[in-house]
């Protein structure tokens, strides 16, 4: 039987105007902006749809994309569509959980506003790094890393694509010991920290205590976490997965192949880009990818 994931990008994925077209045609994307903005300490309406820089500061544009995301799914929602599953890349597994019944999106947002803050104001601008090499085997990767302290693998994006994190220096060590290895490419990202790094340990511990304020509601359907690659239906779960997510790599792939494996056949990026389904075409070419970005495609969808 056909099951459906709605998928949901993490940071990068964030631009100006995203989801503008369905905060002026959903009456539920107005509302769910507008309770947004409401609840947080700046203005998210004009971050999100004015030309600014601050979109792309961590603890802006985490509450930003995830309102984004979640209001394109309410829409989709309205209209008949129902997941069987969810998941999301980094940041986007809080969309995906919210998606999933697992806590309200006003809760999601102003969750995501708080973890940005931690991420970025834990270790100082400058002091980390990340990297994505391509075009290398895993476990290449681990082993040229295994010999350089203070570098871990932040992300298992899909085959051919990791992402590397930690101390600047240690960063810009293993990016030439890894060139020298032979991937095809380092590339440095332009990221205001070390994410998914044990060094933000102390950022999720701080991030458990709001957990811990929020009320988790029984998931409607599944959502596959980061940190284990495992579904997830019972919702105690839910709260001690989110912290250990900060410091812990995004099993990505492994995610994906999980829910292959338990009959996800047709996947839906829902937000702005198209990097989770360029990750999909890498990981199984074989199984169908669609994506809502705008309103538009949520009408080609529809029809």
């Amino acid at each position: 039987m056909s099951k459906t994931v709605w998928m949901f990008p993490g940071q990068g994925a964030q631009k100006v105007g995203m989801a503008k077209d369905f905060y002026e045609n959903s009456t539920l994307a107005r509302q769910l902006f507008d309770e947004a903005d409401a609840a947080l300490d700046f203005n998210l309406k004009d971050t999100c749809f004015e030309e600014n820089e601050q979109i792309h500061l961590t603890e802006y544009t985490q509450p930003c994309l995830v309102t984004a995301c979640l209001a394109m799914a309410a829409e989709l929602r309205k209209r008949g569509f129902r997941p069987d599953m969810t998941a999301g890349l980094s940041l986007g597994e809080y969309a995906a959980i919210a998606a999933a019944g697992g806590m309200s999106p006003p809760d999601a947002i102003r969750l995501v506003r708080k973890r940005g803050l931690l991420m970025q104001n834990t270790i100082p601008a400058g002091e980390g790094a990340m990297c994505a090499v391509l075009g290398m085997e895993t476990a290449v990767i681990e082993t040229v890393l295994s010999g350089v302290d203070g570098v871990t693998i932040a992300n298992y994006n899909c085959p051919g694509q990791l992402v590397i994190t930690g101390r600047t220096a240690a960063v810009e060590t293993a990016a030439e010991k890894l060139k020298a290895a032979g991937a095809r490419r380092v590339v440095p990202l332009k990221v205001s920290g070390p994410f998914h790094s044990p060094l933000l340990e102390s950022a999720g511990e701080k991030l458990s205590e709001e957990l811990a304020k929020v009320e988790f509601h029984e998931l409607d359907v599944p959502y596959y976490a980061n940190v284990t690659a495992a579904k997830v239906t019972d919702k105690a779960e839910i709260a001690p997965l989110l912290a250990k997510g900060v410091s812990s790599p995004v099993r990505w792939q492994q995610s994906v192949e999980a829910m292959i494996a338990d009959g996800a056949d047709t996947f839906v990026e829902i937000g702005p880009g198209r990097t989770l389904a360029g990750f999909l075409k890498k990981i199984n070419p074989g199984v169908k990818v669609y994506h809502v970005a705008a309103w538009e495609d949520m009408e080609s969808l529809v029809q």
